[in-house]
């Protein structure tokens, strides 16, 4: 009884400007798979597509579920939850969600950017929402953990995924430019 209770987030969206994914967190299972979840993101895109949630967030109800959304640049932010859950919960996930993205990337936020530093948005994501349940709003705090995940350096690089090796190679780059 105590579970229907918590905070749930059902998923955190970041779709371009044609409603393709960008980064994308389930985690609910309401969506059995990825054809569904395709089927979600364009049916939430297209009917809020044409809304002005440039300035202060929007508030939907979408296939049962209540859908938060902002709209930046090129870029469309969508948190949703189930119909009974708190939309002010969502709209301050959303908001530290954008607000830590905007921190990260020095207030660049546009799909050519997001794309450039994806693996700092996904590691935003799971700072924020860890298996739907809401972990941290404070988008500085965000920001500072995601900045120091994101330079952690001291796995092997043969070990490292495409993404890191990418980064301690900025960074090695950066500190030789700077010496």
């Amino acid at each position: 009884m105590g579970e229907l209770l918590d905070p749930f987030v059902s998923n955190i969206l970041l779709l371009d400007d044609e409603g393709k994914r960008v980064a994308v967190k389930y985690y609910s299972d309401y969506w059995p798979n990825n054809a569904a979840k395709l089927a979600f993101e364009k049916s939430v895109f297209t009917k809020t597509q044409r809304m002005n949630a440039r300035q202060e967030a929007e508030i939907g109800l979408y296939e049962g579920h209540v859908v938060v959304f902002k709209f930046v640049a090129d870029l469309y932010f969508y948190v949703t939850g189930r119909e009974d859950e708190n939309e002010l919960i969502l709209a301050t996930v959303l908001q530290a969600f954008f607000d830590a993205v905007s921190i990260l990337l020095r207030g660049n936020v546009d799909k050519k950017t997001v794309l450039e530093n994806l693996d700092l948005i996904l590691l935003c994501l799971d700072e924020i929402v860890d298996g739907g349940t809401v972990l941290e709003t404070d988008a500085n705090s965000i920001a500072s953990k995601v900045a120091m995940r994101g330079a952690e350096s001291d796995v092997p690089f043969s070990e490292q995924t495409f993404s890191q090796a990418l980064a301690t190679a900025k960074e090695h780059l950066t500190r030789s430019l700077l010496k």
